[in-house]
């Protein structure tokens, strides 16, 4: 079973996404963010930098990021990446039990 599976799957563990996120700005900015940091305010993410984590919370949590939601605030920090991804994912859960 694929990563994007399980996460399809299992319930949501704000625990494991942050992990996730974490480790993808680490590797990308070879920095390792706390999970309050503010990216932007520090250096470590700019611009372009928030098109690819758009890009990977899409691709990793099977979440679609459009609209309002492309919005600064939601890639501050990686809290509020987790938040995102967690409030998309009940979003998509309610809508498909209707």
């Amino acid at each position: 079973m694929t990563a994007e599976q399980q996460t399809d799957k299992a319930p949501f563990d704000v625990d494991a996404v942050i992990d996730e996120i974490t480790g993808f700005v680490a590797e990308q900015t070879r920095t390792r963010p706390g999970v309050d940091q503010d990216l932007f305010v520090t250096g470590v993410a700019n611009s372009m930098f928030a098109m690819q984590l758009v890009v990977f919370l899409e691709q990793t949590f099977s979440v679609t990021v459009a609209g309002p939601d492309l919005q600064l605030t939601n890639f501050r920090t990686v809290e509020s990446m987790a938040a995102l991804v967690g409030r998309l994912r009940a979003e998509s859960a309610a809508a498909s039990d209707v």
